[in-house]
């Protein structure tokens, strides 16, 4: 029987996509578990489902600051109190520079977007220029790999391929990110949105998730 599957669409400007790339990538819970990272721009996504962004809805932008911090304390995830210098900031260009590495490099894609998303929101780093994220690239990947990635980030090929990302993830339903695509062991898929549906993910995968108070204050949480 073939090992289940998680696609996880994402953008270096969300938290909660933050959330989820940690989790997912340090919890013994997703192990077995093939994981595939795929940038996506979340203000496409918005554009075209109609969506206000969640921090100009009155009410909802401290609501969010405080879920994020929430979350990121009950599964010991890295996060500053404040949030970067202009956030949200254009996340366009890395998410170019992320696509090239799909393709020039896609065992690395997990450890650059921890790298990024810690140096973002623990860090409080912008990464929004090439001057402020290709020093991150060339500390996880080294000078070789992250000149590659570099000289393609501009590509026609990234772009378009940002750009199939994006549609890919609308195409399967989604309106925001984080954006879960599972595939169990079985080939059944389902799609989740959202960080606080972690749970159902690794239901729906077949996967063991932590139980009573052994299992972590997130998981007895999201539980």
């Amino acid at each position: 029987m073939a090992a289940p599957r998680l696609t996880l669409y994402v953008d270096v400007v969300s938290p909660f996509s933050y959330l989820a790339v940690h989790v997912v990538r340090n919890s013994p819970v997703f192990a077995a578990c093939d994981v595939t990272f795929v940038p996506a721009l979340l203000r496409g996504i918005f554009t075209h489902c109609g969506n206000t962004a969640p921090i100009t809805v009155k009410n909802k932008s401290p609501w969010i600051n405080r879920e994020r911090l929430r979350w990121a304390r009950l599964f010991a995830v890295p996060m500053a109190e404040q949030v970067p210098p202009g956030w949200p900031y254009s996340s366009v260009a890395v998410l170019r520079a992320l696509t090239a590495l799909t393709v020039i490099a896609p065992e690395k894609v997990g450890a650059v977007l921890a790298a990024l998303y810690h140096a973002s929101f623990a860090s409080l780093q912008r990464v929004s220029t090439a001057e402020e994220f290709l020093p991150i690239f060339s500390a996880v990947l080294g000078k070789e790999i992250a000149d590659t990635v570099a000289a393609q980030c501009n590509s026609e090929e990234a772009k378009k391929l940002l750009v199939a990302n994006t549609d890919a993830a609308i195409a399967s339903g989604a309106f925001g990110l984080p954006w879960f695509m599972a595939t169990d062991a079985a080939g059944t898929t389902e799609c989740f949105w959202g960080f606080d549906h972690l749970a159902q993910v690794a239901a729906h995968l077949g996967l063991e998730r932590p139980v009573g108070r052994g299992g972590g204050a997130g998981w007895r949480a999201v539980l």
